[in-house]
């Protein structure tokens, strides 16, 4: 069972109310009234527009849950007490006229902002035992729940930030990157697969604008283009005033009459 700390809220779940979806998963259900056993869970179905889960999915027996085939559908308000085992009042609590077609099972939709922003894939969620509640979505790099939270890393988005739904996929609110709560690391991430697909995204559009090492400049070394943009100082000789010269204003009229007198 889950230990989530309701904090100061009034209106939390108590945390002994909180389960998760792989928490109930191959479950045994045993009814009060004479014991029999009905199955074990293999599925959780979820209306997602309502942000409840609404019904469980029993099968013969751990291994055939992971089969093609319909299970047996009961309700969760059927259920009466959880822990090892889930108990129910009898036979009754199974509902012949279920249809589940009409809700979603929720696991492997894409989780994608309003800004278009990849978030991840739903391995899991949390949600009200008694009420069926949704509480928080768990998100991971691949919506396979049979990886286990040692392989892929995992975060945590609570359903307040859910704007809509689709068949697969689930719109959040912009910046909803920013308020997921990180649950563990998995293998994956360490060696470098399964992180954060915006952190993935990031990295590769650095990888993309990074300056090969060759071209790399020296700390404190102009660019070409500065170099360029830079006077370059003068290479012709200083300028040197001419020398003055003492002009001498000829008489026109004397040089007249001399030439006349030449003739």
């Amino acid at each position: 069972m889950t230990t989530t700390p309701t904090g100061s809220d009034p209106n939390a779940t108590p945390s002994d109310r909180l389960w998760l979806r792989s928490e109930l998963m191959g479950t045994q259900v045993i009814t009060r009234d004479t014991g029999r056993r009905l199955g074990v869970v293999g599925e959780v179905v979820v209306d997602i527009d309502r942000r409840e889960v609404v019904a469980l999915g029993l099968r013969d027996n751990p291994l055939t849950r992971f089969l093609p085939g319909l299970p047996r559908w009961m309700p969760l308000q059927s259920i009466r007490q959880v822990g090892d085992v889930i108990l129910v009042d009898s036979a009754d609590s199974l509902s012949e006229g279920f249809n589940p077609d009409r809700y979603s099972k929720v696991i492997n939709c894409q989780v994608v902002t309003e800004a278009g922003e990849q978030l991840g894939r739903v391995l899991g969620f949390s949600f009200d035992i008694e009420t069926g509640e949704l509480s928080s979505l768990v998100l991971g790099a691949l919506g396979v729940p049979l990886l286990g939270e040692g392989v892929l890393s995992t975060w945590e988005l609570t359903v307040e930030e859910i704007v809509s739904s689709g068949p697969d996929r689930i719109i959040v609110y912009e910046g909803a990157e920013e308020k997921l709560k990180q649950l563990g690391t998995g293998l994956l991430e360490k060696l470098g697969v399964g992180g954060p697909s915006w952190e993935q995204e990031e990295r590769e559009r650095y990888r993309l604008n990074a300056v090969p090492v060759e071209n790399q400049l020296a700390a404190g070394q102009p660019t070409a283009q500065e170099q360029q943009r830079r006077i370059q100082p003068a290479t012709n000789r200083r300028f040197e005033p001419e020398e003055d010269y003492d002009y001498v204003e000829v008489d026109q009229r004397r040089c007249r009459s001399g030439s006349r007198s030449r003739r």
